[in-house]
């Protein structure tokens, strides 16, 4: 399989401008291979949708390059669209259809449409079926969004904001149902506000801000971008001082927090310690940094950032 063939989604430099100079994407570069969930991470008006829309061929770029199957998805969206499924943050169906109806109507417009029936039991609406769509709860109908983009057996998925309002039966049912796409060879793109969704499903991740990546890679070398902590609380009698001077920790009270970048190293010099010294660490807990911390510590800094430059440009 040549790289072409491998790579099915493609962003390069690519722009995105509104009326009044506004611009939400900001020279977005990345790529997902055939077979791969790709995540889109990002606070409120970071650009994930606005990135995603010029992928699906809702829009032109204002600049840059955007190709699905090596071909434009705005230009050529006749050859693309039969290929692909979309779910929209929001479906905005007939309300007094039912969910079985609605699916009868999208499949008229769908090129080799599956079953009805077959697509709703995907999604765990088969029961569901004669109830009318203004009837379903906020997750049902996320679902309903689900399976009309499932309807065409699409190669590439893409999932705007897709278990939002999901409770968490229906979250991780949905979190199953796109691995098993993945796993038979369908590429996803997904945008998310939740972090362990991102964490759970993405191959590989990136991170917007402002309309720019400021992190990309595998969730684990994204987390790895943070310290790992260790957290203990020493007995009253043992003062935090006492601690080797190798492990730079942060006491509040008698409760104590290390950081480190050598997690496995520094827990070791750690129990050596305590056992040398006679000490119980009540309530150890060590772990590598999350991605939600990754992120977080990402939205501070940025922020951070933009008060300063604020405050520069002021004087």
């Amino acid at each position: 399989m040549t790289d072409t063939e491998r790579t099915v989604i493609e962003a390069e430099e690519l722009r995105r401008g509104y009326s009044g100079g506004f611009e939400a994407v900001r020279g977005v570069s990345f790529s997902v291979a055939r077979g791969e969930i790709f995540a889109l991470l990002g606070t409120n008006g970071a650009g994930k949708t606005s990135a995603v829309e010029l992928l699906e061929g809702l829009a032109a770029p204002s600049a840059g390059r955007a190709r699905v199957f090596g071909l434009d998805p705005f230009r050529r969206r006749a050859a693309v669209r039969p290929r692909t499924g979309v779910m929209l943050q929001e479906g905005g169906f007939p309300s007094d259809l039912s969910v079985a109806e609605t699916v009868r109507m999208w499949s008229g417009v769908t090129s080799g449409a599956r079953p009805g029936t077959e697509v709703l039991e995907l999604v765990r609406l088969g029961e569901r079926a004669n109830v009318r769509v203004k009837q379903l709860s906020g997750g049902e109908r996320r679902r309903l969004d689900l399976a009309l983009a499932l309807l065409g057996r699409p190669e590439v998925l893409f999932l705007d904001e897709p278990t939002t309002g999901m409770d968490p039966e229906g979250r991780r049912d949905t979190w199953a149902l796109v691995r098993a796409l993945r796993d038979e060879g369908t590429t996803v793109l997904l945008t998310t506000h939740y972090l362990e969704e991102a964490q759970e499903l993405a191959d590989r991740l990136a991170i917007l801000h402002e309309g720019e990546i400021v992190l990309s890679g595998t969730p684990a070398e994204v987390s790895a971008t943070r310290p790992a902590r260790i957290r203990f609380t020493l007995p009253a009698e043992v003062a935090a001082a006492r601690l080797p001077l190798a492990l730079r920790a942060a006491a509040d009270g008698q409760r104590v927090e290390i950081r480190t970048d050598r997690l496995q190293s520094a827990l070791g010099e750690l129990l050596r310690w305590a056992d040398e010294a006679a000490v119980e660490l009540a309530g150890l807990d060590a772990r590598s940094a999350s991605l939600e911390e990754a992120f977080l510590e990402i939205a501070r800094s940025h922020r951070a950032d933009g008060r300063a430059d604020a405050t520069a440009g002021s004087r």
